[in-house]
């Protein structure tokens, strides 16, 4: 089984097997570092972690006494610029203790399961959070720090800015399947920034078996097709693209770059 395909056998699990699933995308691109390494690595943090954390109080306290336990480990926010794949790549995020905060998150989520605590993913739009049910407010995973209405509206501000209003929808709790296709467009984008155009086209594919695409996964990987100069294939997302697009001015520049891409010719018999 190769690391796709061990993924999304974690996926398919019940429950799905967040964490590892994570570590097989990993080591799609560093087969160096397998799962079972990572995992150690995990153990021994669980085990200096729980030492310490109670297990009295309420479900929001455990929790947000888990998130700074970590930050207190030293692990936080990558702020390395530009910022390289590294980050969204869960052994090495374990290995230097920094990453994007999806990243990150996955860690505490799976020390949560360990530990009974119900933590959940927010697809917050940005920044990825972390919410206990129940609780009136959310929490940074890079921190642990309580974000409440008011801070929710900051980071949308900072996210999509002034036009947009916070509303139920930026709130909502994410799949497993909903992070790991998030995992995977943040891969694809640090990849793609780092010139390193054959990892993010394995990143694409990949959104696009998690999910449901959106219009701008298929443009994405137009794009890594075109680089790569598969027409063919370029053409294909592109066509995908313009059956999603609701937009009449996107649809017509997706007309025009289809129109642009040579027809190959058919061989004759």
């Amino acid at each position: 089984m190769d690391p796709r395909q061990a993924c999304l056998a974690c996926l398919a699990q019940d429950p799905p097997g967040l964490f590892e699933a994570a570590l097989w995308i990993a080591a799609e691109h560093e087969p160096q570092n397998p799962p079972g390494q990572a995992m150690r690595m995990l153990d021994d943090l669980a085990q200096r972690l729980f030492a310490t954390l109670p297990l009295d109080g309420t479900a929001a306290e455990r929790a947000q006494l888990l998130l700074r336990q970590l930050s207190e480990q030293g692990f936080a926010e990558d702020d390395d610029v530009p910022l390289l794949p590294r980050a969204a790549l869960l052994p090495q995020v374990l290995q230097r203790r920094r990453g994007q905060p999806l990243s990150l998150a996955l860690i505490a989520l799976e020390l949560a399961r360990r530990q009974d605590i119900p933590l959940q993913g927010v697809n917050f739009p940005g920044r990825f959070l972390l919410r206990v049910p129940g609780a009136d407010h959310l929490l940074d995973p890079t921190t642990g720090r309580r974000l409440y209405t008011r801070d929710c509206r900051d980071l949308l501000v900072r996210s999509l800015g002034t036009g947009v209003e916070l509303n139920a929808s930026h709130l909502r709790d994410a799949s497993p399947a909903e992070m790991l296709q998030r995992l995977s467009r943040n891969l694809r984008q640090l990849h793609q920034a780092a010139e390193q155009p054959l990892a993010a086209l394995k990143d694409a594919q990949r959104v696009l078996e998690l999910g449901e695409p959106n219009v701008a996964d298929h443009l994405a990987r137009a794009d890594l097709y075109r680089r790569l100069e598969c027409p063919q294939a370029e053409r294909y997302d592109l066509e995908r693209a313009l059956l999603l697009s609701e937009d009449p001015a996107e649809q017509l520049r997706l007309r025009q770059r289809i129109g642009e891409i040579p027809v190959p010719k058919k061989a004759l018999h």
